[in-house]
Protein backbone atom coordinates (compact mmCIF):
# COMPACT_ATOMS: atom_id res chain seq x y z
CA UNK A 1 0.00 0.00 0.00
CA UNK A 2 0.99 3.69 -0.66
CA UNK A 3 2.56 5.30 2.52
CA UNK A 4 2.97 8.78 3.25
CA UNK A 5 6.56 10.00 3.34
CA UNK A 6 6.22 11.35 6.71
CA UNK A 7 6.68 7.78 8.59
CA UNK A 8 7.77 4.26 7.80
CA UNK A 9 5.24 1.34 8.65
CA UNK A 10 5.61 -0.18 11.94
CA UNK A 11 4.33 -3.93 11.76
CA UNK A 12 3.33 -5.82 14.55
CA UNK A 13 1.54 -8.99 15.49
CA UNK A 14 -0.91 -9.88 18.20
CA UNK A 15 -1.22 -12.84 19.98
CA UNK A 16 -3.73 -14.75 21.97
CA UNK A 17 -3.68 -13.00 25.36
CA UNK A 18 -4.10 -13.87 28.97
CA UNK A 19 -6.90 -12.82 30.67
CA UNK A 20 -7.17 -8.49 31.15
CA UNK A 21 -7.45 -7.95 34.95
CA UNK A 22 -6.99 -4.71 37.20
CA UNK A 23 -7.52 -1.26 36.42
CA UNK A 24 -6.35 1.14 33.47
CA UNK A 25 -6.62 4.80 32.60
CA UNK A 26 -7.30 5.74 29.18
CA UNK A 27 -6.09 9.13 27.75
CA UNK A 28 -8.16 12.08 27.83
CA UNK A 29 -11.08 12.94 25.14
CA UNK A 30 -10.11 13.68 21.83
CA UNK A 31 -13.01 15.61 21.36
CA UNK A 32 -13.23 17.64 24.41
CA UNK A 33 -9.20 18.38 24.57
CA UNK A 34 -9.05 19.85 20.87
CA UNK A 35 -12.01 22.51 21.91
CA UNK A 36 -10.37 23.11 25.00
CA UNK A 37 -7.44 24.55 23.25
CA UNK A 38 -9.62 26.70 21.32
CA UNK A 39 -11.80 28.13 23.28
CA UNK A 40 -9.02 28.83 26.21
CA UNK A 41 -6.92 30.60 23.30
CA UNK A 42 -10.41 33.03 22.41
CA UNK A 43 -10.45 33.84 25.96
CA UNK A 44 -8.62 37.22 27.53
CA UNK A 45 -6.40 35.83 30.62
CA UNK A 46 -5.39 32.15 31.58
CA UNK A 47 -6.65 28.64 31.33
CA UNK A 48 -5.57 25.68 32.54
CA UNK A 49 -6.28 22.53 31.47
CA UNK A 50 -5.26 18.76 33.16
CA UNK A 51 -5.62 15.28 31.51
CA UNK A 52 -5.31 16.54 27.87
CA UNK A 53 -5.27 13.95 25.23
CA UNK A 54 -1.37 14.15 24.45
CA UNK A 55 -1.75 12.90 20.75
CA UNK A 56 -0.46 13.88 17.66
CA UNK A 57 -3.92 15.44 16.25
CA UNK A 58 -3.91 17.59 19.46
CA UNK A 59 -0.78 18.60 19.35
CA UNK A 60 -1.74 19.73 15.86
CA UNK A 61 -4.71 21.85 17.08
CA UNK A 62 -1.96 23.45 20.14
CA UNK A 63 0.63 24.45 17.41
CA UNK A 64 -2.39 26.12 15.19
CA UNK A 65 -3.56 28.05 18.28
CA UNK A 66 0.63 29.39 18.90
CA UNK A 67 0.57 30.13 15.23
CA UNK A 68 -2.16 32.23 15.82
CA UNK A 69 -1.01 34.13 18.63
CA UNK A 70 -1.87 32.36 21.85
CA UNK A 71 0.34 31.54 24.48
CA UNK A 72 0.12 27.81 25.10
CA UNK A 73 2.47 25.56 27.25
CA UNK A 74 2.70 22.56 28.57
CA UNK A 75 4.10 22.41 32.49
CA UNK A 76 6.48 19.79 33.88
CA UNK A 77 2.94 18.24 35.76
CA UNK A 78 1.27 17.73 32.40
CA UNK A 79 -0.59 20.64 32.90
CA UNK A 80 -1.63 22.68 29.99
CA UNK A 81 -1.68 26.43 30.61
CA UNK A 82 -3.19 28.96 27.72
CA UNK A 83 -2.97 32.76 27.80
CA UNK A 84 -5.78 33.49 24.77
CA UNK A 85 -5.76 36.96 22.35
CA UNK A 86 -9.55 36.74 22.65
CA UNK A 87 -12.57 36.49 20.17
CA UNK A 88 -11.37 38.62 17.36
CA UNK A 89 -8.00 38.74 17.95
CA UNK A 90 -6.11 35.87 16.40
CA UNK A 91 -3.69 36.82 14.24
CA UNK A 92 -1.87 35.74 10.90
CA UNK A 93 -0.53 32.66 10.89
CA UNK A 94 3.15 33.15 9.58
CA UNK A 95 3.01 29.89 7.78
CA UNK A 96 0.51 26.86 6.96
CA UNK A 97 -1.25 24.87 9.53
CA UNK A 98 -0.28 21.62 9.35
CA UNK A 99 -2.93 19.29 10.34
CA UNK A 100 -0.95 15.99 10.50
CA UNK A 101 -4.25 13.00 10.51
CA UNK A 102 -6.83 15.46 12.31
CA UNK A 103 -9.54 16.04 10.50
CA UNK A 104 -11.36 17.11 13.81
CA UNK A 105 -8.53 20.31 14.06
CA UNK A 106 -8.86 21.21 10.26
CA UNK A 107 -12.88 21.52 10.71
CA UNK A 108 -13.21 23.17 14.09
CA UNK A 109 -10.04 25.67 12.85
CA UNK A 110 -11.60 26.41 9.54
CA UNK A 111 -14.43 27.85 11.35
CA UNK A 112 -12.50 29.86 13.98
CA UNK A 113 -10.74 31.37 11.26
CA UNK A 114 -13.87 31.79 8.74
CA UNK A 115 -14.98 35.27 10.84
CA UNK A 116 -11.64 36.45 11.63
CA UNK A 117 -9.97 38.93 9.38
CA UNK A 118 -6.70 36.96 8.57
CA UNK A 119 -5.79 34.43 5.95
CA UNK A 120 -4.90 30.57 6.96
CA UNK A 121 -3.19 27.82 4.90
CA UNK A 122 -4.20 23.92 6.03
CA UNK A 123 -2.25 21.00 4.93
CA UNK A 124 -2.12 17.67 6.33
CA UNK A 125 -1.48 13.99 5.69
CA UNK A 126 -2.22 11.40 2.76
CA UNK A 127 -5.19 10.42 4.50
CA UNK A 128 -6.47 14.15 5.88
CA UNK A 129 -5.98 14.94 2.28
CA UNK A 130 -8.69 12.98 0.92
CA UNK A 131 -11.80 13.68 2.93
CA UNK A 132 -13.96 16.11 1.94
CA UNK A 133 -13.98 19.54 3.48
CA UNK A 134 -17.32 21.32 1.44
CA UNK A 135 -19.43 19.83 3.89
CA UNK A 136 -17.71 22.64 6.33
CA UNK A 137 -16.63 25.18 3.51
CA UNK A 138 -20.23 25.44 1.89
CA UNK A 139 -21.88 26.87 5.83
CA UNK A 140 -18.54 29.11 6.23
CA UNK A 141 -18.99 30.22 2.81
CA UNK A 142 -22.58 31.44 3.39
CA UNK A 143 -20.64 33.40 6.31
CA UNK A 144 -18.90 35.11 3.72
CA UNK A 145 -15.50 33.64 4.15
CA UNK A 146 -13.50 32.46 1.08
CA UNK A 147 -11.85 29.13 0.52
CA UNK A 148 -9.38 28.15 -2.27
CA UNK A 149 -8.97 24.16 -2.62
CA UNK A 150 -7.27 21.81 -4.38
CA UNK A 151 -9.53 19.88 -6.74
CA UNK A 152 -12.24 17.60 -5.39
CA UNK A 153 -12.58 19.93 -2.42
CA UNK A 154 -9.82 18.90 -0.83
CA UNK A 155 -6.41 19.98 1.72
CA UNK A 156 -4.09 21.65 0.98
CA UNK A 157 -6.83 24.39 0.98
CA UNK A 158 -6.41 28.26 1.76
CA UNK A 159 -9.02 29.99 4.15
CA UNK A 160 -9.75 33.79 3.56
CA UNK A 161 -11.72 34.79 7.10
CA UNK A 162 -14.04 38.26 6.63
CA UNK A 163 -14.95 40.04 9.63
CA UNK A 164 -17.89 40.95 10.24
CA UNK A 165 -18.99 37.59 9.36
CA UNK A 166 -22.65 37.20 8.36
CA UNK A 167 -25.08 35.06 11.12
CA UNK A 168 -26.90 32.52 9.30
CA UNK A 169 -29.30 29.61 10.20
CA UNK A 170 -27.97 26.20 8.64
CA UNK A 171 -29.85 22.80 8.54
CA UNK A 172 -27.18 20.19 8.87
CA UNK A 173 -27.61 18.03 5.82
CA UNK A 174 -25.64 14.95 7.34
CA UNK A 175 -25.35 14.52 11.13
CA UNK A 176 -21.77 15.98 12.11
CA UNK A 177 -20.78 17.18 14.91
CA UNK A 178 -17.80 18.58 13.55
CA UNK A 179 -19.79 20.67 10.99
CA UNK A 180 -22.15 22.03 13.33
CA UNK A 181 -19.07 23.11 15.74
CA UNK A 182 -17.21 24.82 12.79
CA UNK A 183 -20.39 26.58 12.15
CA UNK A 184 -20.62 27.74 16.33
CA UNK A 185 -16.94 28.70 16.60
CA UNK A 186 -17.22 30.75 13.65
CA UNK A 187 -20.16 32.57 15.34
CA UNK A 188 -18.45 33.37 18.17
CA UNK A 189 -16.97 36.75 16.31
CA UNK A 190 -19.92 37.13 14.00
CA UNK A 191 -22.13 39.92 14.86
CA UNK A 192 -26.11 38.60 15.51
CA UNK A 193 -27.37 35.28 15.97
CA UNK A 194 -26.10 32.02 13.80
CA UNK A 195 -28.34 28.85 14.29
CA UNK A 196 -27.71 25.50 13.44
CA UNK A 197 -30.45 22.85 13.32
CA UNK A 198 -29.52 19.59 14.09
CA UNK A 199 -32.22 17.21 13.18
CA UNK A 200 -29.91 14.04 14.10
CA UNK A 201 -28.23 14.36 17.57
CA UNK A 202 -24.54 14.17 17.35
CA UNK A 203 -21.70 14.73 20.34
CA UNK A 204 -22.58 17.39 21.95
CA UNK A 205 -19.61 19.04 23.58
CA UNK A 206 -19.25 22.14 21.75
CA UNK A 207 -22.46 23.10 22.93
CA UNK A 208 -21.58 22.25 26.94
CA UNK A 209 -18.21 23.85 26.50
CA UNK A 210 -19.24 27.13 25.08
CA UNK A 211 -21.96 27.69 27.72
CA UNK A 212 -19.06 26.79 30.51
CA UNK A 213 -16.53 29.62 28.73
CA UNK A 214 -19.59 32.04 28.77
CA UNK A 215 -20.72 32.15 25.10
CA UNK A 216 -24.60 33.49 24.47
CA UNK A 217 -25.41 30.04 23.49
CA UNK A 218 -28.89 28.72 23.40
CA UNK A 219 -30.66 24.99 22.55
CA UNK A 220 -33.59 24.06 22.00
CA UNK A 221 -35.61 21.70 21.11
CA UNK A 222 -38.83 21.78 18.72
CA UNK A 223 -41.88 19.70 18.48
CA UNK A 224 -40.08 17.05 15.87
CA UNK A 225 -37.14 16.34 18.64
CA UNK A 226 -34.64 18.25 16.23
CA UNK A 227 -32.28 20.72 17.80
CA UNK A 228 -31.65 24.31 17.01
CA UNK A 229 -28.65 25.73 18.57
CA UNK A 230 -27.63 29.41 18.57
CA UNK A 231 -25.60 31.73 19.07
CA UNK A 232 -25.48 35.23 19.08
CA UNK A 233 -22.08 37.22 18.97
CA UNK A 234 -19.71 39.03 19.08
CA UNK A 235 -18.92 36.97 22.14
CA UNK A 236 -16.76 37.50 25.32
CA UNK A 237 -15.70 34.45 26.70
CA UNK A 238 -13.89 33.70 30.50
CA UNK A 239 -10.75 31.42 31.50
CA UNK A 240 -11.53 28.63 32.96
CA UNK A 241 -10.21 25.18 34.77
CA UNK A 242 -10.82 22.35 32.71
CA UNK A 243 -10.21 18.45 33.37
CA UNK A 244 -10.38 15.94 30.31
CA UNK A 245 -12.17 12.97 31.00
CA UNK A 246 -10.92 9.97 29.38
CA UNK A 247 -12.29 9.44 26.00
CA UNK A 248 -14.49 6.78 25.48
CA UNK A 249 -13.65 5.86 22.08
CA UNK A 250 -10.04 4.95 23.76
CA UNK A 251 -11.89 3.23 26.19
CA UNK A 252 -13.96 0.90 23.47
CA UNK A 253 -10.87 -1.07 22.70
CA UNK A 254 -10.14 -2.24 26.40
CA UNK A 255 -14.24 -2.66 26.94
CA UNK A 256 -14.21 -5.15 23.85
CA UNK A 257 -11.20 -6.89 24.59
CA UNK A 258 -12.47 -7.14 28.23
CA UNK A 259 -15.43 -8.90 27.02
CA UNK A 260 -13.79 -11.01 24.40
CA UNK A 261 -11.17 -12.60 26.14
CA UNK A 262 -11.95 -15.29 28.62
CA UNK A 263 -11.84 -14.89 32.28
CA UNK A 264 -10.94 -11.02 31.88
CA UNK A 265 -12.31 -8.64 34.41
CA UNK A 266 -10.87 -5.21 34.27
CA UNK A 267 -11.58 -1.87 35.54
CA UNK A 268 -11.16 1.14 33.51
CA UNK A 269 -11.46 4.55 35.15
CA UNK A 270 -12.25 7.79 34.79
CA UNK A 271 -14.35 7.22 31.24
CA UNK A 272 -16.72 10.33 30.25
CA UNK A 273 -20.12 8.81 29.69
CA UNK A 274 -21.93 11.86 27.58
CA UNK A 275 -24.82 10.25 26.36
CA UNK A 276 -23.79 11.39 22.98
CA UNK A 277 -20.96 9.28 23.24
CA UNK A 278 -22.12 5.68 24.49
CA UNK A 279 -23.82 4.19 21.80
CA UNK A 280 -21.11 1.59 21.89
CA UNK A 281 -22.10 0.21 26.04
CA UNK A 282 -26.00 0.63 24.87
CA UNK A 283 -25.06 -2.41 22.17
CA UNK A 284 -22.73 -4.11 23.87
CA UNK A 285 -25.20 -4.56 26.66
CA UNK A 286 -28.07 -5.49 24.18
CA UNK A 287 -25.12 -8.43 23.01
CA UNK A 288 -25.47 -9.56 26.58
CA UNK A 289 -21.77 -7.69 27.72
CA UNK A 290 -21.24 -7.17 31.24
CA UNK A 291 -20.40 -3.65 31.94
CA UNK A 292 -21.25 -2.26 35.50
CA UNK A 293 -21.16 1.76 35.66
CA UNK A 294 -19.30 2.69 39.21
CA UNK A 295 -18.69 5.98 41.05
CA UNK A 296 -20.82 8.05 38.77
CA UNK A 297 -19.76 11.91 38.97
CA UNK A 298 -19.56 15.13 36.94
CA UNK A 299 -16.29 16.55 35.77
CA UNK A 300 -16.51 19.71 34.54
CA UNK A 301 -19.99 19.83 33.40
CA UNK A 302 -19.34 15.94 31.68
CA UNK A 303 -20.38 12.84 33.25
CA UNK A 304 -18.00 10.50 34.38
CA UNK A 305 -17.99 6.62 35.55
CA UNK A 306 -15.43 3.83 36.08
CA UNK A 307 -16.34 0.98 34.31
CA UNK A 308 -16.20 -2.23 35.54
CA UNK A 309 -16.30 -5.02 32.61
CA UNK A 310 -16.48 -8.76 32.55
CA UNK A 311 -15.43 -11.53 29.54
CA UNK A 312 -19.37 -12.21 28.72
CA UNK A 313 -21.12 -14.61 25.86
CA UNK A 314 -21.73 -12.24 23.33
CA UNK A 315 -24.66 -12.98 20.92
CA UNK A 316 -25.50 -10.89 17.27
CA UNK A 317 -27.72 -8.18 17.13
CA UNK A 318 -29.21 -5.82 14.51
CA UNK A 319 -27.97 -2.63 15.59
CA UNK A 320 -30.52 0.29 15.19
CA UNK A 321 -29.24 2.94 12.85
CA UNK A 322 -30.79 6.01 15.25
CA UNK A 323 -27.77 5.11 17.51
CA UNK A 324 -24.93 5.20 14.99
CA UNK A 325 -24.28 8.65 15.48
CA UNK A 326 -22.95 8.10 19.18
CA UNK A 327 -20.65 5.72 18.32
CA UNK A 328 -19.85 6.36 14.70
CA UNK A 329 -16.14 5.92 15.76
CA UNK A 330 -16.52 3.19 17.77
CA UNK A 331 -17.74 0.37 15.01
CA UNK A 332 -14.64 -0.56 13.74
CA UNK A 333 -13.52 -2.27 17.16
CA UNK A 334 -17.45 -2.72 17.24
CA UNK A 335 -17.09 -5.25 14.36
CA UNK A 336 -14.95 -7.00 16.05
CA UNK A 337 -17.14 -7.78 18.97
CA UNK A 338 -19.39 -8.80 16.79
CA UNK A 339 -17.15 -11.39 14.89
CA UNK A 340 -16.88 -12.96 18.17
CA UNK A 341 -20.55 -13.46 19.10
CA UNK A 342 -23.21 -16.32 18.34
CA UNK A 343 -25.07 -15.64 15.35
CA UNK A 344 -25.29 -12.43 13.02
CA UNK A 345 -25.08 -8.89 13.41
CA UNK A 346 -26.46 -6.44 11.20
CA UNK A 347 -25.50 -2.80 10.72
CA UNK A 348 -26.91 0.18 8.29
CA UNK A 349 -26.48 3.34 8.08
CA UNK A 350 -23.01 3.63 8.34
CA UNK A 351 -22.29 6.05 5.18
CA UNK A 352 -20.53 8.03 6.99
CA UNK A 353 -17.31 5.49 7.96
CA UNK A 354 -16.34 5.83 4.27
CA UNK A 355 -15.18 8.86 4.39
CA UNK A 356 -13.13 8.67 8.16
CA UNK A 357 -9.41 8.69 7.73
CA UNK A 358 -10.32 5.70 5.40
CA UNK A 359 -13.23 3.85 4.07
CA UNK A 360 -13.95 2.36 7.16
CA UNK A 361 -16.39 -0.62 5.99
CA UNK A 362 -14.33 -1.58 3.14
CA UNK A 363 -10.94 -1.82 5.18
CA UNK A 364 -12.92 -3.52 8.27
CA UNK A 365 -14.67 -5.95 5.98
CA UNK A 366 -11.40 -6.79 4.06
CA UNK A 367 -9.44 -7.43 7.33
CA UNK A 368 -11.75 -9.19 9.21
CA UNK A 369 -11.99 -11.50 5.78
CA UNK A 370 -8.43 -11.88 6.26
CA UNK A 371 -8.23 -13.45 9.81
CA UNK A 372 -11.12 -15.58 8.97
CA UNK A 373 -14.02 -13.76 10.00
CA UNK A 374 -17.25 -14.18 7.91
CA UNK A 375 -18.60 -11.02 6.57
CA UNK A 376 -20.56 -9.02 3.90
CA UNK A 377 -19.91 -5.71 3.18
CA UNK A 378 -23.45 -3.92 1.96
CA UNK A 379 -23.65 -0.17 0.74
CA UNK A 380 -24.02 1.43 4.12
CA UNK A 381 -23.25 -1.58 6.70
CA UNK A 382 -21.60 -4.94 7.56
CA UNK A 383 -23.34 -8.49 8.11
CA UNK A 384 -21.07 -10.13 10.39
CA UNK A 385 -21.19 -14.01 11.02
CA UNK A 386 -19.71 -14.64 14.45
CA UNK A 387 -17.12 -17.25 15.54
CA UNK A 388 -19.85 -17.90 18.42
CA UNK A 389 -16.96 -17.35 21.05
CA UNK A 390 -14.42 -19.68 19.20
CA UNK A 391 -10.83 -18.31 18.94
CA UNK A 392 -10.57 -16.55 15.36
CA UNK A 393 -8.27 -17.84 13.05
CA UNK A 394 -5.84 -15.06 12.48
CA UNK A 395 -3.39 -14.50 9.86
CA UNK A 396 -3.24 -11.24 7.88
CA UNK A 397 -1.54 -9.09 7.63
CA UNK A 398 -4.07 -6.36 7.57
CA UNK A 399 -4.03 -3.47 5.69
CA UNK A 400 -5.07 -0.30 7.92
CA UNK A 401 -4.37 2.39 5.47
CA UNK A 402 -2.64 5.19 7.92
CA UNK A 403 -5.96 4.34 10.27
CA UNK A 404 -5.47 4.33 13.79
CA UNK A 405 -8.82 2.88 14.78
CA UNK A 406 -8.31 -0.08 12.36
CA UNK A 407 -5.14 -1.01 13.60
CA UNK A 408 -6.01 -0.82 17.24
CA UNK A 409 -9.36 -3.06 16.27
CA UNK A 410 -6.93 -5.83 14.37
CA UNK A 411 -4.73 -5.68 17.78
CA UNK A 412 -7.71 -6.46 20.10
CA UNK A 413 -8.85 -9.26 17.35
CA UNK A 414 -5.38 -10.85 17.71
CA UNK A 415 -6.14 -11.54 21.61
CA UNK A 416 -8.78 -13.76 20.55
CA UNK A 417 -6.68 -15.63 17.11
CA UNK A 418 -5.12 -18.88 16.93
CA UNK A 419 -2.29 -17.48 14.96
CA UNK A 420 -2.25 -13.91 15.84
CA UNK A 421 -3.19 -10.91 13.98
CA UNK A 422 -0.22 -9.07 12.05
CA UNK A 423 -0.90 -5.09 11.34
CA UNK A 424 0.56 -3.75 8.78
CA UNK A 425 1.37 -0.79 10.92
CA UNK A 426 0.88 0.34 14.18
CA UNK A 427 2.73 4.12 13.80
CA UNK A 428 -0.98 5.57 13.24
CA UNK A 429 -2.08 4.58 16.48
CA UNK A 430 0.12 7.82 18.32
CA UNK A 431 -2.46 10.45 16.42
CA UNK A 432 -4.98 9.37 19.38
CA UNK A 433 -3.53 7.03 21.80
CA UNK A 434 0.19 7.12 22.07
CA UNK A 435 0.06 4.55 25.14
CA UNK A 436 -1.76 2.12 23.88
CA UNK A 437 0.36 -0.63 22.82
CA UNK A 438 1.99 0.17 26.76
CA UNK A 439 -1.45 -0.22 28.36
CA UNK A 440 -2.48 -3.57 26.76
CA UNK A 441 0.59 -4.85 27.49
CA UNK A 442 0.09 -3.85 30.83
CA UNK A 443 -2.92 -5.47 31.22
CA UNK A 444 -2.91 -8.31 30.10
CA UNK A 445 0.61 -9.43 30.54
CA UNK A 446 0.85 -9.89 26.55
CA UNK A 447 2.83 -8.61 24.14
Amino acid sequence: MAHSADHAPVPCRFGTSAALTGAIRVPGDKSISHRALMLSALCVGRSRITGLLEGEDVLATAAAMRAMGADVVRDDDGVWTVHGVGVGGLMQPPQALEMGNSGTSTRLLMGLVASHPITAMFTGDASLSRRPMARVTDPLGEMGAQFNASPGGTLPLMVRGISPAVPISYRLPVASAQVKSAILLAALNTPGTTTVIEPVATRDHSEKMLKGFGADLTVETDADGVRHISVTGPCDLKPQNIEVPGDPSSAAFFIVAALIVPGSDLVIENVGMNVTRTGLITVLEQMGGRIERLNERTVGGEPVADLRVRASALHGITVDPAIVPSMVDEFPVFFVAAACASGTTVTSGLDELRVKESDRLATMARGLEAIGVSVKECEDGLVITGSGGVTLRGGGPVATLLDHRIAMSFAIAGLVSQDGVEVDDTAPIATSFPDFLALLESSTGAT
